[in-house]
């Protein structure tokens, strides 16, 4: 099995009895005879899971535990699977060590066969929940983090460290979609992220906004010849790539335009940094695309150059356009959907009107043969089924990996029932929904418009 597990008891025979089970699993061991001794060895270790005697001297378990987890929140570091355990007969240190959050509760004497079960259901659960974090952060395409994750990993790294912010956008690629079809460009995509990856550094963070537009920090690099030579490298390498996919006769005008801001010369916020990106980003598109700019170089003052109030009301309209460039719903994080849901609630009480709340949950058949895609790959076809499907003024919600949280505006409950077959149909026209179960509840919120005097 491999899994290193720390066992803490200040009773001896207690510690010698667990660690000769779990040696006999080939467990890695380590074994401690106190809550401070933990402390201190958990500042440099990172064990599978810790065995936690809760009657201890000095400090038990529970304040071990409380202070174990007030460490690990202020260093950032993940909670790591605690099980107590117990030789009270009562069920109160049981029901106390379950409210903290610990992963499991055993009484001693240990029984071999207990021990070993949960140690093993508690170190599987907390891998399962890392994986699905770590899988629901990446774009499955190019195995980049996604808008979601990329952000805030990014916000992190400008408040913490130098570099350069950048936005990274593919000239011309409609065209290869409307040429080649949506399969090539995927293709195209998936190439893109590999010439990234091959010019960049291990400490370089990439994420995939959406569609054909990219950001990214890199570390230490302030200076315009650096970015003009990664500029210049990754069109080079992007064209190569294009006749390799496409063959000789490719002639499609594809490159790559990038707009930067210095961290922390611009600022440490992200919010304000990308602005600026986007606003040198956009400079570079206007001049013919296919270049490179760092937001106020060459000497210029972008910010009193921005004074030609028709040029900055494009200017701004185009960004706020292009962030949502997906056609169909709206597919938001818990932060935005709860901002456009209390706007929407607001509207909707003061004029009148309904919505429709839906909610999906995803799971797997109980019994099954061969799957094509697994729950969460089927999870996230199911995403951009919804979203393709529904209008642009309904809001999709991924609350877990497997569930989505729908508000439809302005349908009638006849209408809904046009608008559910419509997304059960495209569902299952795709060989992802095999062996996937959706539930799904649906509740229809009627507000009756409000008077006001005038």
């Amino acid at each position: 099995m491999g899994y290193w597990i720390v066992v803490v008891d200040d009773d001896a025979m207690a510690l010698t009895h667990v660690k000769n089970i779990l040696r006999e699993q080939d467990m890695r061991v380590s074994c401690l005879r106190s809550g401070q001794d933990l402390l201190k060895f958990m500042t440099k270790n990172a064990p599978d899971l810790v065995l936690l005697d809760i009657q201890m001297p000095e400090m038990d378990g529970f304040e071990t535990y409380q202070e174990l987890r007030r460490i690990e929140e202020e260093t950032g570091r993940e909670p790591t699977p605690i099980i107590f355990l117990s030789g009270m007969e009562n069920s109160e240190a049981e029901r106390r060590s379950l409210e903290q959050g610990a992963s499991d509760f055993i009484r001693k004497p240990v029984h071999k066969g207990i021990l070993v079960k949960r140690i093993l259901n508690a170190v599987k659960h907390t891998k399962d929940i890392e994986n699905l974090k770590e899988e629901a952060a990446v774009d499955k395409l190019t195995g980049f983090l996604n808008k979601a994750a990329g952000t805030v990993k990014l916000t992190k790294l400008c408040e913490e460290r130098a570099g350069m912010l950048m936005i990274l956008d593919l000239d011309n690629f409609k065209q290869v979609n409307d040429i080649y079809g949506h399969s090539m460009g995927d293709k195209f995509l998936m190439a893109f992220a590999n010439v990234i990856k091959r010019n960049i550094r291990a400490e370089d963070v990439m994420v995939r906004i959406g569609g054909d537009e990219f950001m990214g920090f890199f570390g230490n690099m302030n200076e315009e010849s650096a970015l003009a030579s990664l500029h210049h490298r990754l069109n080079d390498q992007l064209l190569k790539e294009a006749v390799r996919l496409a063959g000789t006769g490719f002639v499609i005008p594809l490159s790559i335009s990038i707009g930067a801001a210095l961290v922390p010369e611009q600022g440490r916020n992200y919010e304000m940094l990308f602005p600026l990106a986007d606003s040198a980003l956009y400079r570079v598109k206007q001049s013919g695309k296919n270049g490179c700019r760092i937001y106020g170089q060459d000497g210029e003052n972008d910010l009193s150059c921005d004074n030609d109030i028709k040029k900055e009301f494009a200017h701004i309209t185009q960004i706020v356009e292009r962030w949502h460039s997906r056609g169909g719903a709206l597919l938001l994080n818990l932060e935005q959907f709860a901002m456009f849901y209390r706007f929407i609630r607001q509207f909707y009480k003061r004029y009148g009107g309904m919505i429709v709340k839906l909610i999906f949950i995803l799971s797997e058949k109980d019994t099954v043969g061969e799957r094509s895609y697994s729950l969460l790959e089927a999870a996230d076809k199911f995403g951009l089924c919804l979203q393709d499907t529904l209008r642009k003024s309904d809001m999709i919600l991924r609350y877990k990996p497997n569930q989505f949280f729908v508000i439809l505006q302005n349908v009638s409950e006849e209408d809904f029932a046009i608008v559910f077959r419509r997304i059960m149909e495209v569902w299952t026209a795709g060989e992802h929904h095999t062996g996937i179960r959706i539930e799904h509840l649906t509740e229809f919120v009627v507000y009756e418009k409000e008077n006001y005097d005038k």
